[in-house]
């Protein structure tokens, strides 16, 4: 499984001044700052997609934009590669080094720089965790609306790389819905700010392009983020189904009846019991799927808008309703849903998919996917944004079995070729990465691919950032 997605061969020249290099390097930035040994190197080698690792030449772990600047201004006059590395929880392998290619880390980068609430935003640098900012403002009665499960531990700056989600983004948004502005070191060095503080800024939309870049188009230093009040109340609310068909189509029907709650999160029934063995948030064990369904507002609100949605899930033979009496209830249900990949690694080694899929199509996809996972002789657990047709199939298997670990692959790809064929797309917040580098050909036609290198190589004519990732091998223009 290892060989089986190929890297880029390391450029000679650079590893033959490796040496040179790190010298360098020392120049630049103080010794807490590099990281140059081979034993320091091991945790730089891979990232959540952890079946491939290759140790970088070194790793840079710079504390400010003008150090950002001052190591990119090298590489780029130098021709090394560079890979830019945010907490490491890409499941895509967006963060997987290179044998040529320095690691930049934005750990140290973690400061909040300015909480502005009459103008509800804030301003951090790109190592600042998710939760973080949420915490930072929750006092004042706001929050940061994109809630990845790894948010804990994820930064903003590989939010923005890979465009994430989470459960609320159904009514709020991803991260392209709440990112403002953001302060870019360019592949050269050159620093230049998009967006800021105001809701539009002039000029093309550069700002959205960068928002998904994954690394390839410049160094994410700041961002500029909005915030939202709190609501007056929220509430989960889960919903147990005889088989995930039914809950998909109870999905559909909710979202076409104009009902936009604020989250609507999918279990089947090996995730139902992986989620509940771990936390004991109080999930049915006698359905088949589980829909976590959160409403907010004021009390009357939330009535209202549950009961149009018990209506609808009453038509799809629904077994199970049950509100939560509490914030610790509530916790626990969130605490359920948000531990399934860690809760699921304590049983087996998994792969997780990230496709997204027309919510026409859930419960055809669904049943598709257990049939393709069926085939290859192997498991799968569901759970994922339901809302928006963001699914999550973890499919189960040894990675101490070669042959195992191929099937797992082989499925997985037939999956997200299975959601492209529905009318999907291949990620919906992981990125590509490596993991569907190679699916591209199956969603874009070459004219598409073709189209999106060239923006991709007007910000790096050399393909110097983060240059295994995202697109096929063949085919890219020469350097």
């Amino acid at each position: 499984m290892s060989d089986a997605i190929p890297f880029l061969a390391p450029r000679a020249d650079v590893l033959a001044r490796r040496a040179r290099i790190v010298a360098d390097l020392t120049d630049l930035l103080p010794p807490e700052c590099l990281v140059h040994e081979a034993r320091e190197l091991v945790p730089f080698e891979t990232d959540a997609f952890v079946s491939y690792r290759r140790l970088p030449l070194a790793v840079a772990l710079p504390r400010t934009t003008a150090e950002v600047a001052a190591v990119m201004r090298y590489c780029h006059r130098y021709g090394i590669p560079v890979v830019p590395r945010g907490a490491g929880t890409s499941l895509s392998g967006g963060a997987i080094p290179q044998e040529d290619a320095v690691v930049l880390g934005l750990s140290k980068m973690n400061s909040i720089l300015e909480i502005d609430l009459p103008n509800r935003v804030a301003v951090v640098q790109a190592g600042v965790t998710n939760l973080n900012i949420s915490e930072s403002v929750s006092a004042d009665g706001f929050f940061y609306a994109p809630d990845p499960s790894s948010q804990l531990a994820c930064t903003i700056g590989g939010n923005i790389g890979m465009n994430s989600g989470g459960a609320h983004c159904l009514k709020y948004g991803v991260t392209t819905n709440n990112l403002l502005g953001v302060r870019m070191v360019l592949v050269d060095g050159t620093v230049i700010e998009l967006g800021g503080k105001a809701l539009d800024a002039a000029g093309y939309d550069l700002l959205g392009l960068v928002c998904g870049h994954e690394g390839q188009l410049g160094i994410v230093t700041e961002a500029t983020v909005r915030l939202i009040a709190k609501p007056e109340g929220a509430r989960p609310v889960l919903f147990g189904f005889e088989s995930s068909e039914e809950a998909g189509a109870c999905v559909a029907d909710v979202i076409a009846a104009g009902i936009i709650p604020v989250a609507i999160e999918f279990m089947d029934k090996p995730a139902i019991e992986i989620c509940e063995a771990f936390a004991h948030a109080g999930y049915p064990l006698d359905v088949g799927a589980l829909l976590i369904v959160e409403v907010e507002g004021s009390e009357a609100e939330m009535d209202a808008t549950l009961k149009d949605i018990v209506e609808i899930a009453r038509r799809h033979a629904v077994k199970t309703v049950r509100e939560c009496q509490s914030a610790i209830e509530a916790a626990l249900i969130w605490k359920g849903r948000k531990s399934a990949f860690g809760a699921t690694g304590r049983i087996a080694d998994y792969i997780c998919m990230d496709g997204t899929v027309p919510l026409s199509q859930l419960s055809y996809v669904l049943k598709k996917t257990t049939e393709i996972v069926d085939h290859y002789g192997l498991r799968v657990a569901n759970v994922f944004h339901a809302g928006d047709g963001n699914m999550h199939p973890l499919i189960l298997f040894n990675a101490n079995d070669p042959e195992d670990a191929a099937r797992a692959e082989a499925a997985g790809n037939d999956i997200l070729k299975l959601c492209v064929d529905a009318g999907g797309c291949l990620t919906g917040e992981h990125g590509v990465g490596i993991e569907k580098r190679d699916l591209m050909r199956h969603q874009y036609s070459k004219a598409d691919l073709a189209q999106q290198m060239a923006v991709r190589a007007a910000f790096d004519p050399g393909w110097l950032l983060n240059p295994s990732k995202v697109f096929p091998l063949e085919g890219r223009p020469a350097a």
